[in-house]
């Protein structure tokens, strides 16, 4: 199965569960999105999540043995501390680790509307379906 090179960041995101990828949450997507083959919307990233979490243990058990820090206090001492605890990660397992996608049958894919209304049964969602592309 072909691979793919991501950031260490964006799979440090996924193994701890913390957001620390320099991209942010267009790293989230990214890596989640090339795992699942899905194009995915927001409400279905923690479910993605836990499905990707063992599979990228398992492609690289090294980064197993990385623990988070405590990044307490202000906003500016988080995001200097994060910068800087990834660094030093970079430093000791490289910048970047090929990811292969989840095996199709370890990933349950669902229409993101019928999802959201399994999540919250009682709110109104209301949908709107355009016949055609779309197209003007």
């Amino acid at each position: 199965m072909t691979g793919r090179a991501f950031h260490l960041g964006d799979v440090l995101t996924i193994t701890t569960g913390a957001l620390v990828s320099p991209r942010h949450m267009d790293g989230v997507y990214d890596i989640l999105n090339w795992m699942t083959g899905d194009s995915l919307f927001t409400h279905q990233l923690p479910r993605a999540m836990d499905e990707c979490q063992g599979p990228l243990l398992a492609q690289h058990p090294d980064l197993a043995a990385i623990v988070l820090p405590d990044f307490g206090g202000s906003r500016d001492d988080v995001k200097a501390a994060v910068y800087a605890w990834l660094a030093e990660q970079v430093a000791v397992y490289g910048e970047t680790r090929e990811v292969t996608p989840l095996d199709p049958a370890d990933h349950t894919r669902m229409d993101p509307f019928t999802e959201l209304r399994k999540m919250a049964p009682h709110a109104e969602i209301i949908t709107v379906e355009v016949p055609g592309d779309g197209a003007s």
